[in-house]
């Protein structure tokens, strides 16, 4: 069984297809594996591409560079999550962001087209990737508009405390993890890094919330 049969069963895009049947995928869809060293680009924006890429293992970061080369995380991407899937459904659009390997990564592309075009095999599982492909791509969507609330607070304060919260939400705990360093959140939340670490102190010393590294405790307790 390959790198790849063994994880595509429990990633989303793959949801529901057996093993056997995520093999047969990655031929029909003319798949392929390609590794890459830590800070190699992937994409770049102003690429053009039909394919969508799955990160096999490590991690990959996308990002956008502003008029004067300032640059900023939009996400961090682990093991099992895709990129470029937009992009790939309409291979004419150029990329509006670059891909990055994080660390050491290893990408599985997909030729999107044939997925979108009628399978000449008769594929009895072909309907159900182009609906997972669907959940996909409207999941992002949500997480692009759940970032561009934390964006649109005033302060680098409210931007970080936005952003906090909805992590401990979803990890339903008053303690939890981010995925990004200092400098990373920082330029996912479109801030300086030595204003961000000023009111991370803050909140220490107000007693709002405790940290190790990437590890939050939120101290106050949640209203309601």
């Amino acid at each position: 069984m390959s790198t790849a049969g063994e994880i595509l069963p429990g990633t989303t895009l793959f949801t529901g297809l057996s093993v056997p049947e995520c093999e047969q995928v990655l031929q029909c869809l003319g798949s392929y594996q390609k590794k890459y060293a830590k800070n190699t680009f992937i994409y770049h924006a102003g690429d053009k591409t039909a394919q969508l890429g799955l990160v096999l293992a490590g991690s990959v970061q996308v990002l956008r560079d502003d008029y004067w080369g300032n640059e900023n995380i939009v996400t961090v991407l682990e093991t099992g999550d895709t990129f470029a899937e937009s992009y790939a459904c309409v291979p004419r659009l150029e990329l509006g962001v670059s891909v990055q390997a994080r660390t050491p990564a290893t990408i599985l592309f997909l030729d999107l087209q044939r997925l979108l075009q009628p399978c000449g095999k008769a594929c009895p599982f072909h309907q159900r990737l182009v609906q997972n492909l669907v959940g996909l791509v409207a999941a992002k969507n949500v997480f692009l508009q759940e970032k561009l609330s934390y964006l649109t607070q005033r302060t680098t304060r409210q931007k970080l405390l936005a952003y906090l919260s909805a992590v401990s939400l979803k990890q339903k705990s008053p303690q939890f993890t981010i995925p990004l360093n200092r400098q990373q959140l920082a330029d996912f939340l479109s801030v300086d890094r030595s204003a961000l670490s000023s009111e991370l102190s803050k909140l220490r010393r107000e007693g709002v919330l405790e940290y190790t590294k990437n590890n939050f405790t939120f101290k106050q307790p949640r209203q309601g």
